[in-house]
């Protein structure tokens, strides 16, 4: 689950005595199209149903693929009709007013939740959370996307199904080999995250997954056919440590090895659990380990940077884990209002953040991560795709919630066209230091003055956008997007 701070806007009437939905959230609404023509998704989905959740569909483009960024050529390499498939961390977030926030302690704080449970509250306050929100992003950028993941068969696996289906994203439900459809227990069932404001507008988050001793679905063991096809046709698999919630470490590390064998490029969030995985268990250790030796992207931001390799210089921090990688070749640090950085074996990029109004930073950092994918597989210069991700994330800051609340495309664009970024030249200075003057160093400016500064490539971000928007527009009128 995604556990972190929201920012709610303030409520305008006194709460009822008893539970109800918020009415700051908003309700689904369509999203703009973008002013240049789109192509449109050509996938066709078969309804969903509570008799059809054990199906799965992979979305197949009707163009060539395109070629995959990797340095290693992979034999027998399945054909890639898939640029982003998420791994796991499927989730419905709920959020409700209560009257006072659930106790601390485990016991009285379990029988909360059941309490929220007994009764679903109104399905327009239920939103697609966890690693929906990249796939979404990612689908409304013109990525094909792809889900796997597993859903119960109940209401809520029902919702994000349809979610799913109707932001053309395809599913792949993981399963095991077993009539688990009807056995009973929290253990088949949808996962769920209720995000719970108090008249204060404090917050808590509560989950099946916080009183379970082992992942949510340990009964799972091997990765069905299904899946493994669904790695293989893809371009990019994505994977967070909020996986770990739900997968076991073995199955993580099997989906994982099943990417490198066909080819596919590993993407690795670890987030703030990185650490806590860190000092877990011996099959957590081994699981995260493997993924930050063997992922191609490594995102982080800059405090869980730190916590992984004890470096407060998120530079540094980003070259030790480029050292210590075996197939990493990118290395995104998040750094929250001042911007981010990207970091290669022989490079530095760098791009301030936009300045907007921060609505609710909820699903930010999962639409960037939809961003740095989408430049990865066009590969567009480092400093762009670094840019275009700061914007996806700021754009996603500006709107009220995650899930179907994300950016659009056209949000995006109008965003980058306003070239209003928040600089501060003396941050930069400080952060990079020594390294202007011994590594190729591009930093993403509103203005570029006369003259340098050692290593220094400074990039005009008007003239990087009005590159870059011929290039959004270019893929879709080609059709090598969905949509």
């Amino acid at each position: 689950m995604h556990h972190q701070s929201i920012a709610l806007k303030p409520l305008q009437f006194p709460f009822p005595p008893h539970l109800h939905p918020p009415d700051t959230i908003p309700y689904r609404r369509r999203f703009p199209i973008i002013s240049f023509p789109l192509h449109q998704n050509t996938t066709t989905y078969s309804p969903c149903s509570a008799a059809s959740f054990r199906s799965f569909h992979i979305p197949v483009s009707n163009h060539p693929p395109r070629s995959l960024p990797s340095s290693n050529a992979i034999k027998h390499a399945a054909v890639k009709t898939v640029d982003v498939a998420t791994l796991g961390n499927l989730c419905v977030d709920i959020v409700l007013n209560v009257p006072k926030l659930p106790p601390s302690s485990p016991g009285p704080r379990e029988a909360f939740m059941e309490q929220l449970s007994s009764s679903p509250p109104d399905k327009r306050y239920w939103e697609a959370g966890g690693n929906c929100n990249t796939a979404i992003a990612a689908a409304r950028l013109g990525l094909n996307c792809l889900s796997i993941g597993y859903v119960g068969n109940d209401i809520y696996g029902k919702f994000l199904l349809d979610v799913l289906r109707d932001e053309g994203i395809g599913m792949v439900v993981m399963s095991e080999e077993t009539d688990f459809v009807n056995s009973p227990g929290r253990s088949y069932e949808t996962l769920l995250c209720w995000v719970l404001v108090d008249p204060l507008q404090k917050h808590d988050f509560c989950s099946p997954v916080d009183f379970c001793e082992e992942p949510a679905f340990s009964w799972m063991s091997t990765l069905s056919e299904e899946v493994k096809r669904g790695i293989k046709q893809s371009r990019i698999l994505f994977c967070n440590g909020y996986a770990f919630d739900e997968l076991s470490p073995a199955l993580i590390s099997s989906a994982v090895d099943c990417a490198i064998e066909a080819g596919t490029s590993v993407f690795f969030d670890p987030g703030p659990c990185g650490k806590s995985l860190l000092g877990g268990t011996v099959e957590e250790q081994n699981a995260v380990r493997h993924l930050l030796r063997m992922s191609d992207v490594l995102l982080l931001t800059s405090d869980e940077a730190e916590s992984l390799t004890g470096i407060v210089n998120p530079i540094l921090a980003g070259e030790e884990l480029l050292s210590k990688g075996v197939r990493t070749k990118w290395v995104v640090v998040k750094m929250g209002p001042k911007g981010s950085i990207l970091i290669t074996q022989t490079s530095i990029s760098c791009a301030s953040a936009f300045k907007v109004k921060v609505m609710d930073t909820v699903g930010c950092g999962d639409s960037f991560v939809a961003a740095i994918a989408f430049g990865f597989i066009h590969n567009f210069p480092l400093v762009t795709t670094l840019g275009f991700a700061n914007a996806v994330g700021a754009a996603t800051a500006m709107g009220c919630g995650a899930g179907r609340n994300v950016a659009t495309l056209k949000q995006v664009v109008e965003l980058m066209e306003a070239h209003d970024l928040n600089e501060d030249d003396g941050f930069w200075k400080e952060l990079l230091g020594e390294h202007l003057e011994s590594e190729e160093v591009t930093f993403l400016t509103k203005m570029v003055l006369n003259g340098g500064n050692g290593r220094m490539n400074r990039v005009a971000f008007r003239k990087a956008v009005s590159e870059l928007l011929p290039k959004l527009k270019s893929c879709q009128l080609e059709g090598t997007l969905s949509h």
